[in-house]
């Protein structure tokens, strides 16, 4: 991994949008989705500089203008950015939480110490409300991934040949109004619903490690459903901030969905990002599963 303060990639090429204004920063987590922002906002014509955390950003991200950091070098990051030029940041791609002594603390961050050990205590929407209130203190404007690659979002209506049955569009419904009903508690966005009945509901382990449990309740015949039923259905919880932590879709999602023996996916459309729409399609047409982009009903 590099080390020095920036190092230069490829130059910003493409059309007419946001050419000759100041690079967009990107603080890339974990995933394919750091890069497809990235690319996309050079196709307008826009720089970018990535600020790549440790431990999560893929290397392969050193292509672009980039710096490596810790999570907890806010200050100098921040000095960087704006002798940079920087005033935009998007934040993408997977993120862990971390524990407040792995963060490699600077002395900005020391000196927050005792505001940011507040913001762990709670749900993970308090803490990114705690985090864009950080970034917007060290003078920064942080857009969404939505905002700055809207080409990327995903499209209402089937993507692929297969076809979601009435069955499994009366249990998407019910999926979206659950996630509405839970999102006052700061759950998570994902649900599973099988014929009507809510199987398993996304909370701290993320939506991998739901679909790797209802998959172990089908083969251990706490639930008899056959493989070929069911939808996990996410969505942005209400009142969510989608400028953080919007959800992405991808062939990874199609395969641990078809492991754990499931018909399809439905997403909320315009509330959901597809670094690659060709990719995904292939993995659905692949696994026999029905992807979908839906209106929320009570939006």
């Amino acid at each position: 991994m590099a080390t020095s303060p920036l190092q230069t990639g490829e130059g910003g090429t493409g059309g007419a949008i946001g050419r000759g204004a100041a690079p967009i920063g990107i603080v890339a987590g974990s995933g394919a989705f750091p890069a497809a922002v990235a690319e996309a906002v050079k196709a307008q014509g826009r720089d970018v500089v990535l600020f790549l955390i440790r431990g999560f950003a893929d290397p392969a991200l050193e292509r672009f203008e980039h710096r490596w950091f810790r999570l907890g070098s806010l200050g100098s990051v921040s000095a960087l950015a704006r002798a940079r030029g920087i005033r935009e940041v998007v934040m993408v791609g997977g993120l862990t939480r971390p524990r407040v002594r792995d963060l490699g603390l600077d002395w900005t961050m020391v000196r927050l110490l005792p505001r940011i050990a507040r913001l762990f205590r709670g749900g993970d929407n308090h803490l990114l409300s705690g985090v864009l209130g950080l970034v917007a203190e060290q003078g920064f404007t942080l857009r969404g991934a939505h905002e700055v690659a809207p080409n990327l979002l995903l499209p209402e209506g089937v993507l692929g040949a297969h076809v979601p049955s009435d069955q499994a569009r009366q249990d998407i419904t019910r999926g979206l109004k659950l996630i509405h009903a839970l999102g006052p508690f700061d759950v998570g966005q994902g649900v599973i619903v099988v014929d009507g009945l809510v199987a398993t509901v996304e909370a701290a382990e993320g939506t991998d490690q739901m679909l790797a449990r209802y998959g172990e309740l089908r083969r251990s015949g706490r639930l008899r459903f056959p493989a070929g039923r069911g939808v996990l259905v996410k969505a942005p919880k209400p009142g969510q901030d989608r400028r953080v932590d919007l959800p992405s879709l991808g062939p990874a999602t199609v395969a641990r969905a078809a492991e754990a023996g499931l018909a399809g996916i439905a997403f909320e459309a315009g509330g959901a990002m597809v670094p690659d729409t060709q990719a995904l399609v292939a993995a659905a047409e692949s696994a026999g599963l029905f992807v979908v982009g839906v209106k929320d009903p009570l939006s």
